[in-house]
């Protein structure tokens, strides 16, 4: 038998040695001097060599367990030797099914349509909080509560969004694994409901038309930079989102055909998005055209004209009309046509439409840039006139 004090002692010979500790299991010192645990055992009558590790990685007692372990198996009619090449087989396939490769795998298929800046807090999501997490956890052996373990701290931090995110993220690489059969089930939609209701915060915005006229005569009478004012006048007339009013370039309008065509790399919901021209937008980019024609932005920053103006630029305009943060923002001019062209009663699809808002059928989101565009083209000239007849009213007392 051996121990621990005889191992340390040994010494490598001029040819390999075995040491045997009984059952089958013996030391083989090996002439570089690494000693290895192995075990010889016959199964179906043949006779077949086992090898437990290197000591002292494998001490002493975790070979003699190994050791015994293989004797149960080989009692059970188990081949022990194939039955470890079995386990090692299984845990490369659920090394190569981790959450992370999937995750980094569906990150590179799914995501290319991406901008560089959205694929880059996808990335950042994965890295910071769900790789670290579980991102060496096989998809097929996840569990809802992996996930809740790091949602929750972060909803007690009182963070609202990045939780849902995470979630959501989790459902569309699980979904991405289901399709390619390394998966069964998504356990994201297990957590419906489990996370905090979401606190919806409405975007200051004016919708009492009595005010409306004020403000559009104030942003008429705007003495700063011409573009910012440009910017503030065609806001509530096309009623797009900031970020794509204020990065437009000039190539995506036809002043003739009174059309401007929003690629999809700048749209929210990645779809090319066409907001029809009413005559007053045309006069204000008239206008602005001899100031910024040459360049490839309508708003270039005042510094240079490599980078358009920023969503900072024009909130610090409004609150230079002073107007404060709780009555209106650059946002707001989409929430105000939102609720009056629905008071007005236009049909709510062209104004859901007008608005861009997500389409989550993929196919006829391919195909819905067009829709209902003779009835928006005719809404759009008219909710433009409309705020023409806002501007040119005059209240006494609140009485017109």
């Amino acid at each position: 038998m051996l121990n621990d004090t005889l191992i340390k002692s040994l010494k490598p010979a001029e040819k390999p040695k075995k040491y045997f500790d009984g059952g089958g299991m013996f030391l083989f010192v090996a002439v570089n001097g690494s000693k290895l645990w192995r075990m010889v055992y016959h199964f179906n009558k043949k006779e077949k060599l086992l090898s437990f590790g290197e000591y002292p990685a494998v001490s002493l007692k975790a070979a003699r367990d190994h050791r015994e372990e293989a004797k149960r198996l080989i009692a059970e009619g188990i081949d022990p030797g194939l039955h470890k090449k079995n386990l090692r087989a299984a845990r490369l396939v659920e090394e190569a099914n981790s959450f992370r490769n999937i995750a980094l795998e569906w990150y590179e298929n799914q995501t290319c349509h991406l901008s560089a800046k959205h694929r880059g807090h996808v990335l950042f999501r994965f890295n910071a909080y769900l790789f670290p997490a579980f991102g060496k956890v096989a998809v097929s052996k996840l569990e809802p509560q992996d996930i809740l373990a790091v949602v929750r701290p972060l909803e007690q931090k009182g963070l609202a969004e990045t939780p849902r995110r995470l979630v959501q993220l989790v459902g569309q690489v699980l979904r991405y694994a289901i399709a390619t059969g390394r998966a069964k089930h998504n356990i994201a939609a297990d957590l419906r409901g489990a996370l905090r209701p979401r606190q919806i915060k409405h975007r200051a915005t004016i919708t009492d038309t009595k005010k409306i006229g004020p403000l559009l005569n104030a942003i008429d009478g705007y003495d700063g930079y011409f573009p910012v004012q440009c910017a503030l006048q065609l806001a509530p007339l096309v009623f797009v989102r900031p970020t794509e009013l204020r990065a437009a370039e000039w190539s995506e309008f036809d002043l003739e055909a009174k059309e401007w065509r929003i690629p999809a790399e700048r749209m929210k919901m990645r779809q090319l998005h066409i907001v029809p021209l009413a005559d007053q937008v045309v006069r204000i980019l008239q206008e602005l055209k001899p100031y910024s024609g040459n360049g490839k932005y309508l708003f270039p920053s005042i510094r240079t004209n490599d980078r358009p103006i920023s969503d900072v630029t024009m909130l610090a305009a409004l609150r230079r009309m002073g107007y404060e943060k709780h009555e209106i923002c650059t946002h707001g001019f989409r929430s105000m046509a939102s609720t009056l062209l629905n008071e007005l009663g236009y049909n709510r699809d062209w104004i859901e439409r007008q608005l861009a808002h997500g389409e989550r059928n993929d196919v006829r989101a391919a195909y819905n840039y067009a829709e209902y565009l003779p009835e928006r083209r005719k809404m759009m000239q008219e909710w433009a006139n409309y705020l023409d007849g806002l501007r040119k009213k005059i209240f006494h007392c609140g009485i017109e």
